[in-house]
């Protein structure tokens, strides 16, 4: 049975803060791709396409994590908190709206082999 956890991070900037908010979130890239459990966290900027049309906040951030306890790990670490503190949270941040959710690849009730002991 699969535990990975997907995560997307979607950000909207305050209008002419994109590349402040953009730098900002890249200077989380490398210490968070040193924790135990991160398999990927690439932050992504929207590009236009005629292909892919839809409707996203400008820069998301595309995380897998080995588990729920490994991404719960990430958001309790002071670097994180910080972020979103300062640059979420804060009045004077450059994010004006953020969405974070969480996915699994696992079919609702899935029969997951089980193991032979």
């Amino acid at each position: 049975m699969s535990k990975k956890v997907y995560c997307i991070a979607q950000f909207q900037p305050k209008a002419g803060r994109e590349q402040e908010l953009f730098v900002a979130l890249q200077a989380l890239e490398p210490n968070t791709l040193r924790e135990d459990g991160c398999l990927q966290y690439i932050v992504t900027r929207q590009i236009k396409s005629p292909f892919a049309e839809g409707n996203s906040m400008s820069i998301a951030f595309n995380e897998i994590w080995s588990d729920m306890a490994a991404f719960e790990a990430h958001c309790k670490r002071n670097e994180i908190q910080a972020f979103f503190a300062t640059h979420c949270e804060a009045e004077t941040g450059a994010a004006k709206e953020w969405n974070v959710c969480i996915y699994t690849d696992e079919p609702e009730n899935f029969d997951a082999p089980q193991k032979v002991s």
